[in-house]
């Protein structure tokens, strides 16, 4: 539900490199195309937080000595090597081992005139079961971006149309569930206050409490104290290293959106088969309960006519059976397989947003950073051949505040690097998920077919009526080749 078609685009794109070890010089290591835009909520709330940031820049060097390490966060669950911060050692069984969270959809819909939605939202980790509405989830994930906004913040699924069906609230449902299992499993997502609040705050105002705590302190530039040297830890050859990883992550994603395509393709194929069936074996016992009497000419198959009536009638227990097992293997592919295919995809976009953030975010306001001072330095010349004293303090004031805010573009461009290695190794790391989706997609195969197999089996026998031959033999009907008749 909700994930984009195959993005063609990402097709030999170069990575912007980080920023010079110079202002002035920056500019030529600032350079890079932006992607193809992908409009979405996640990023618009980041560039508002962004135009926030730079509506009141700071007037004086970059807030390194405010930075302060991060409380919230194990260091021993973190599980990073001492030698070098920006590599993880996770594997996927610790990250799905993190937290288990279910959303179920409360069957009453809550209000007296605007009737909304309400998901039950259980976690093993917290042990915790608070009620959420959806809007609840929108700001959630708007903290979470103000926050984390050089992390992969999943998408929420779109907002309620009028006239909603319940496919369109389920398909959301399965979606908010996809969100918050992907942000309970992420590493600094897992340990942040914030995720505890939305789990585990069973008051009426979670909102504001989300809010509150969001406002308590910056976003993770600010607290963390590796981000004033993030540049030291990146590897001298990080744009070719992530345009390769960014072309295999942008093959990995189309295919895995054909393979979610035909798998749902497949689960929908099994439902329609169980109503298929279902219906075969009602109309076989209508056929068999019909009561219009016999002509006095066909009298003389009256024993015959009623025996196959009999028969008939009794067959539609067993396809009533094999289409409750058709139905089985059908949804349990879809929760199995197609569900775990949606929530890798929505991992892959949210790195897609994430590469857009950075360079419509940091990036952009870093180059725009530069361009602002040179026409500065630009206006301080002129000013001083025009010997104007007081226009030129000024000037030289303007380009000591720009100069720092030049600094800090730098430092947060370099540390949104930083955080995109991370969670490119990230993403990495859910790539082995598909060896599940192909375990879960072929059991569910043999387990729906020997089940299905059994039921046919057990059915074969209750036919014999059906065949019979002559000299009340009971025999199965020939095929034209084996009656030796050519079938053309």
């Amino acid at each position: 539900m909700g994930v984009a078609a195959p993005d063609k685009s990402w097709r030999g794109r170069s990575w912007p490199a980080g920023a010079g070890g110079s202002h002035v010089g920056a500019r030529a290591h600032m350079t890079g195309r932006a992607m193809d835009p992908l409009p979405s909520p996640a990023v618009a709330a980041a560039a508002e937080a962004e135009a926030d940031e730079e509506a009141d820049p700071p007037a004086t060097g970059p807030r390194t000595s405010q930075v302060t390490e991060r409380r919230d966060l194990d260091p021993g669950r973190m599980q990073m090597p001492q030698g070098n911060p920006l590599l993880l050692s996770y594997t996927l069984q610790e990250l799905l081992a993190r937290d288990t969270v279910q959303v179920e959809l409360i069957p009453e819909k809550k209000g007296l005139f605007l009737k909304h939605v309400e998901y039950e939202v259980s976690s093993q980790r917290f042990k915790s079961s608070v009620y959420r509405r959806y809007n609840d989830f929108v700001v959630f994930h708007e903290v979470l971006l103000h926050k984390f906004p050089y992390r992969m913040v999943p998408a929420l699924p779109p907002k309620r149309v009028l006239g909603a069906d319940r496919e369109f609230i389920e398909g959301r449902r399965r979606a908010l569930k996809r969100f918050i299992n992907l942000v309970a499993r992420h590493p600094p997502f897992s340990e942040d206050v914030l995720l505890k609040l939305f789990l585990s705050f069973s008051g009426s105002d979670v909102q504001h409490k989300l809010k509150e705590a969001a406002q308590c302190v910056g976003d993770e530039f600010t607290n963390c104290k590796l981000a004033a040297r993030a540049k030291d830890f990146l590897p001298a050859d990080i744009q070719t290293q992530f345009a390769m990883s960014r072309e295999l992550i942008r093959n990995v994603y189309n295919s895995f959106y054909k393979l979610r395509d035909r798998a749902e393709r497949i689960a929908s194929r099994a439902i329609d088969n169980a109503a298929d069936l279902l219906i075969f074996g009602k109309e076989l016992s209508a056929l068999g309960s019909d009561t219009t009497p016999l002509p006095s000419w066909a009298a003389l198959h009256l024993s015959t006519w009623g025996s196959l009536k009999q028969a008939l009638k009794g067959l539609s227990v067993e396809f009533a059976l094999l289409a409750d097992k058709a139905a089985q293997q059908g949804k349990k592919e879809e929760n199995d397989v197609v569900e775990k295919l949606n929530l890798f995809l929505d991992l892959l976009q949210s790195y897609k947003d994430l590469c857009e953030r950075h360079e419509k975010g940091v990036l952009h306001k870093h180059q725009r950073a530069l361009h602002k001072y040179g026409l500065m330095k630009r206006q301080m010349m002129s000013a001083a051949h025009g010997r104007e004293p007081e226009s030129v303090e000024q000037l030289e004031s303007r380009i000591v505040e720009q100069e720092n805010v030049i600094q800090t573009m730098e430092l947060r461009n370099y540390f949104s690097l930083y955080c995109l290695h991370q969670e490119t190794q990230l993403v990495h790391v859910y790539l082995p998920l598909t060896s599940h989706i192909l375990g879960a997609f072929v059991n569910s195969q043999i387990q729906g077919h020997k089940e299905m197999s059994k039921v046919w089996n057990d059915l074969k026998p209750k036919l014999s009526c059906l065949f019979a031959g002559p000299h009340s033999v009971l025999t199965p009907p020939r095929s034209p080749q084996e009656d030796g008749v050519c079938p053309h």
